[in-house]
């Protein structure tokens, strides 16, 4: 539970708070799209997993000696983000950013690594939805406490308070199981790189191993397009930062709570095969939710039904998608598989995040953007692309339209009449 808070809180600090503090301070949406590209490093933190996986630091234990240093590093970052300027100092400002990203990645690994360790595969439905739910449930501290907090005190004290709660989870975290010593850490550098990569061809074969990949890419896309500015949508509706930050409290509290109890228990009775099946048809109506809420103008009620959905039916299907890429580990060399498989889901997040901005407002020609995104501006206006974006509500219809390559993949990844075992795919 706490790993998965802990794990949750800089993510979406990115996601939720630090949008709405940008669009508020007059930052461009295609300025704060392009700014999700601090995030690139959850897409590549397979690379250097090998390297968690196989040095371990003196005087704590295994795994957890990594989540203390790494959460010490995130509320650094985070404390200091609030004193730059967003229109003065946005480049000091995205440097920062990005250095939340790399050690949020990079915590991610071992929380990802030490959870798949110490659950045995019965438990990998019911543990991993606790995680995922207690991850979303952590949206809540810098998505409405921290959001609150800014419409009454300064944004550079409520960052500062972002930053008390990591130090205060990398205390609980080391009060948290150990691992067994059954689980060797890998004796080379070599071994950390080469034999994850090896093992998991032998397991599933070349095309099996593409199947998995897109599937991974594809099942969160139209989720990850429609949730990637909802905080700037919001304001764009008319609603306040505080306004933000209560509904998401209220709204999403209990629809995380009952998703975290629910998806594990359907998990046990049902199998992850059926669960992926299920959550997703949910996560697609969703979807669906943000185009109704497009419609509308400052309607709190709706805002409040669409988020309780959101994160009611979207952590549902996070969680049984946890879970389908835990089974494809070997707990043995979990560090570095599980960190490709989850950086390879975090790529559709990234690029939609960075987007986003262009699709709904188009290249923005007759705003004079600068910088980085008047650059990309341009060129994407050189090839052709639509000036005057999509909207809102027909950019949430294409996301409801991307959603559907991914579940037309469970016919071979996770066939509706059986659970197969690990490695096994079904042609």
């Amino acid at each position: 539970m706490f790993t998965g808070l802990a794990s949750g809180m800089p993510l979406y600090l990115l996601l939720q708070m630090l949008p709405v503090w940008l669009r508020q301070s007059g930052v461009s949406l295609q300025d704060i799209g392009l700014l999700a590209l601090a995030q690139l490093p959850y897409t590549w933190k397979f690379l250097w997993a090998p390297l968690l996986d196989r040095y371990s630091l003196p005087g704590l234990p295994r795994r957890q000696d990594w989540m203390f240093v790494l959460q010490l590093a995130l509320a650094g970052a985070i404390a200091a983000i609030g004193f730059f300027s967003p229109t003065l100092d946005f480049a000091k400002l995205s440097l920062c950013a990005a250095l939340i990203g790399f050690f949020s990645a990079s915590l991610d690994i071992q929380i990802d690594a030490y959870r798949r360790e110490l659950l045995d595969d019965r438990e990998l439905g019911l543990g991993n939805s606790i995680h995922v739910q207690a991850y979303r449930i952590a949206s809540l501290i810098p998505g409405s406490l921290g959001l609150i907090l800014a419409g009454v005190l300064p944004w550079a004290t409520a960052f500062l308070v972002m930053a008390a709660f990591m130090v205060l989870g990398a205390v609980v975290g080391l009060f948290t199981p150990r691992l067994s010593d059954a689980i060797e850490q890998p004796r080379t550098l070599r071994a950390a790189i080469v034999e994850p990569f090896r093992e998991f061809l032998r397991r599933r074969g070349w095309g099996g191993l593409a199947l998995v990949l897109s599937f991974i890419v594809l099942y969160k896309l139209g989720d990850n397009l429609a949730t990637a500015l909802a905080s700037a949508f919001y304001v764009d509706l008319g609603f306040s930062s505080t306004e933000i930050g209560t509904v998401a409290k209220y709204a999403a509290l209990i629809p995380a709570i009952v998703g975290a109890l629910l998806g594990g228990l359907i998990m046990l009775k049902i199998g992850i095969n059926r669960s992926l099946w299920l959550f997703g048809a949910v996560q697609l109506l969703t979807i669906l939710g943000f185009v109704w809420l497009s419609t509308t103008y400052h309607n709190t009620p709706v805002l409040m039904i669409v988020v309780a959905a959101e994160y009611l039916g979207v952590g549902l299907g996070t969680a049984a998608f946890v879970a389908f890429m835990a089974r494809e580990t070997n707990p043995a060399l979990a560090a570095t598989q599980f960190a490709l498989l989850s950086a390879l889901s975090s790529v559709p997040r990234v690029l939609a995040n960075a987007t986003t901005g262009f699709l709904v407002s188009g290249t923005g020609s007759n705003t004079g953007l600068s910088g980085f995104a008047g650059m990309i501006a341009d060129t994407l206006g050189a090839l052709g692309f639509p000036d005057t974006g999509l909207g809102w509500t027909n950019f949430f219809w294409l996301c409801a339209f991307t959603a559907l390559p991914g579940m037309v993949l469970l016919l071979w990844i996770a066939p509706f009449k059986a659970e197969q075992a690990d490695g096994e795919l079904q042609h």
